[in-house]
């Protein structure tokens, strides 16, 4: 296990890494963000990921979902994305659940922490109530275009900052997609490797017309 975490050993000691392994995360979707948050969580050292997703990969999805390839068409999002990561991790039990949120949330499976990485805002109402009724911090993440938003919610009310609505989305690029959820893991990896973090801020990042990154935050109702 050392040779396979040096370099993050090299950022928090042995122990650290260690107790990585008694760690449960849960990632809700297994598309765009979800996909790039498998990679960059999956193989850290976290005992366990459950990937929820009751999805199947479609042609259009492929050139931003990163775990998926040409031929993958049909097949369930959550189970490919789980594959991924124990073929990638000896140490990460991945674990995949066909279903909604709604239905995963009655099988009470505990999670040091719940990762948003689908695209609507009644199943981030959803997993807003869950993890408050659970106690749970959970790490919302948006994208859409040349925008996203990030933050990671504790005691703010992410009902009450949003309005929850259906909403159509407008078209995407696949590097937005990776800028986002990797913030999303840095945020969740600090976290579960007792770091300090800023919470109930929401970020958001948009390129302007310019090609420039630009960064602002707000804080969030509590």
């Amino acid at each position: 296990m050392i040779d396979y975490f040096t370099r993050q050993i090299q950022l928090w000691g042995e122990e650290t890494q260690k107790s990585l392994q008694t760690k449960k995360i849960a990632i809700i979707g297994s598309g765009g963000l979800g996909s790039s948050l498998a990679f960059a969580l999956g193989a850290s050292g976290i005992g366990e990921v459950h990937m929820v997703d009751f999805d199947e990969v479609s042609l259009h999805n492929i050139h931003r979902q990163i775990a998926f390839k040409l031929g993958d068409e049909g097949k369930n999002k959550a189970e490919l994305n789980a594959k991924l990561i124990m073929q990638r991790s000896p140490y990460t039990k991945a674990f995949s659940h066909d279903c909604d949120f709604a239905s995963w949330s009655k099988k009470e499976i505990d999670v040091d922490i719940i990762i948003d990485a689908t695209d609507n805002l009644p199943t981030r109402a959803e997993i807003n109530k869950y993890a408050k009724d659970k106690k749970t911090p959970w790490i919302y993440g948006s994208v859409e275009a040349f925008h996203g938003q990030v933050s990671f919610i504790q005691d703010s009310s992410f009902s009450d900052a949003f309005k929850i609505v259906q909403k159509t989305p407008a078209g995407i690029a696949a590097p937005i997609v990776m800028h986002i959820a990797s913030l999303q893991a840095n945020l969740a990896l600090r976290y579960l490797a007792g770091l300090s973090v800023k919470k109930d801020i929401l970020y958001y990042l948009f390129f302007n017309e310019d090609g420039e990154l630009i960064t602002q935050k707000f804080s969030l109702p509590r």
